[in-house]
Formats: structure tokens, sequence, C-alpha cells
């Protein structure tokens, strides 16, 4: 029985002729997102700009934009409601009132009132209030977590291979979680702390895909050293497409069969990570390799001095 193969192994595919185009719509697309995030801006949830989270299970079916309509007649701020856990349980999330501790309490209790009266059976499982101190700190960190991350991965490549391949990875994250935030500024769903772990994770699989490639580029390197640079990251990418396809499909499916049918509460997360694998792979084979053109990496650049004459095999 014969495997199924979704890659012919004697696929020869010439990425790096599309190199240059695909660096200016890269450049493009990066400056867009990074000026939509100017001028839009996120929509920071409760967890970044502070407010109050109020989980409700109803005990019966309800109409969220009717609910929605219900809570902004208290006045209390604009109402973000999302289906929570089950088909009856919501989380209704509202800004910070001001007055400190007290007024989010009354803000809480007119919420309560309001439910036990138009909703029978409704309980109120649980309320949370993020103080604005709190919510600075959330913000704070998780924009410092990224950026760690970021400046560890570059760091460990560098180490790993050559500086020129941290450049590289460090330019490649650059790129992936600005398309991310730009959709974000977009499309305005909201941003909280989940979508900061689909960041990271974004993060980690883009990594993840371009030191596989590296780690081939370098093989190659080393291995046909009279082998100019453009046709061999050819060689290199289309060795390791196999794999890349395979990867990323399995990815996008799985995430594509929860963003269809996971609850709401997780679309955020997964629409970001599905996002981002798709950028990712993108950014694997037209960000990460030729940047090592444009750093001016030739297939000597690493050797030893006496290595430079040894012979080299033919590639196949």
């Amino acid at each position: 029985m014969k495997l199924l193969k979704l890659v012919p192994d004697n696929t020869n595919v010439d990425f790096m002729r599309w190199r240059n185009i695909a660096l200016i719509l890269s450049v493009l697309a990066t400056v867009a997102s990074l000026v939509l995030v100017g001028v839009r801006g996120l929509n920071l949830g409760v967890d970044f700009v502070g407010g109050q989270m109020i989980r409700a299970t109803f005990a019966q079916q309800i109409n969220v934009e009717q609910l929605r309509g219900q809570v902004g007649q208290l006045n209390l701020g604009e109402a973000s409601i999302q289906e929570s856990g089950g088909p009856r349980t919501y989380q209704i999330r509202l800004p910070r009132p001001p007055g400190g501790e007290g007024a989010a309490n009354r803000a809480a209790s007119q919420v309560r009132g309001m439910l036990e009266q138009r909703y029978p059976g409704a309980r109120i499982d649980a309320v949370e209030t993020v103080s604005g101190k709190v919510s600075e700190e959330l913000a704070s960190d998780g924009a410092l977590a990224i950026a760690l991350a970021m400046l560890g991965i570059a760091i460990y490549i560098w180490f790993r291979f050559e500086w020129q391949f941290g450049v590289g990875a460090l330019v490649t994250l650059f790129h992936d979680v600005s398309m991310i935030f730009g959709f974000f500024a977009l499309t305005q769903l909201q941003v909280d702390l989940n979508i900061v772990a689909a960041f990271l994770a974004v993060v980690g699989y883009s990594l993840n895909d371009t030191v596989v490639i590296y780690d081939r580029i370098r093989e190659n390197l080393r291995k046909y050293r009279k082998m100019a640079i453009v046709p061999l990251l050819n060689l290199s990418l289309n060795e390791t497409l196999s794999r890349t396809i395979v990867t990323s499909l399995s990815i996008m499916l799985a995430l594509a069969m929860l963003l269809i049918l996971g609850p709401d509460v997780i679309f955020g997360l997964t629409i970001a990570i599905l996002l981002g694998t798709f950028i990712g792979t993108y950014s694997s084979i037209y960000i990460s390799a030729p940047i090592l053109v444009w750093l001016g990496v030739k297939p000597d650049s690493f050797l030893r001095v006496e290595d430079q004459d040894s012979p080299e095999p033919q590639a196949a």
C-alpha cells in the first residue's frame, strides 16, 4: 500500500523567484497593520482596561441582543456578553464604574436585580472586578511576555546558528505578530489574556517552522559549498516543504473545526492561532529564507579556512 504524499519527492518550486514581490507585499501589509493599530486601536477587554465580569446561568434560552439592551438600560456602560461554558451560561462584561469598590458593588447589585426580575430562575455564579492598577499590570506583563519571547527566540537562534539567522527569525516574528495585531484592530475583536496566549502560541509555531528550515539551510551550506545561495535556499525549502504543508494543514484543519463548532468564548483565541499559523507558514518561506540573501549570506560565509578547499558532493 502506497503512502499518501501531499508533496512529490521531485518537487522543485522556485520560491526565491517571488522573493522581492513577497518582500514588497509583506512590508506594505506590516505598515498597514501598524497604521490600523495606531488609528483604530485595539478593543481591549476587561483584563486590560479594568471593569466587571458577571457570570450568570439562566433557566431558559435567552436572546443575547435583548439581554444586552436590558443591561444597557441600567446606564452602566457598553456591555459585552458572551456564552461561557454552556448554552445557558453567559459572561456579562461591564466597564469599571467610577467611585471605587462601592460603585462596583452597586453596579453588580443592579445587574443582579434586573436579571432576577426579567429572567425568573437566573443565577449569578460569579462577580469579578478588575481594578485599573491590576489591568495596567496585566497589560504591561502581557506585552513584556510577547517581547521577551521574541527576543529570547532571536538570541537562541543567534547562538544555535549565526547572527544572520537570529535577525531573520526576529524579523519573521515581528511580521507575524504585526499581522495579527492589524487583524484585531481591523475587526475590533476583543483582546484579552486569551489573545496574549494565542500570540505566544503563534510565536512558538513560527519559531518551530523557521528552525526546521534554517537547520536544513545550514546543512546544505555545509554540503553544497559552491552552489549559489538562491538555488541552495530553493533546494532547502523544497526539501522541507512536505513537513511544512503537513504540519500547517493538520493544525489549521483542527482549528477550523474548533472555529466552526467551538464555543464563542474561545473564538478570538482560535482565530488568532489559525491566522497566525497561516501567516507563520508564509513568513517561514518568504521572510526567514530570503532575508539571508539580503543579509549577504553566501555558501562559504561560515566555512573554516581549512574546509574551503575540500571537495563538495553533487546535488541530487
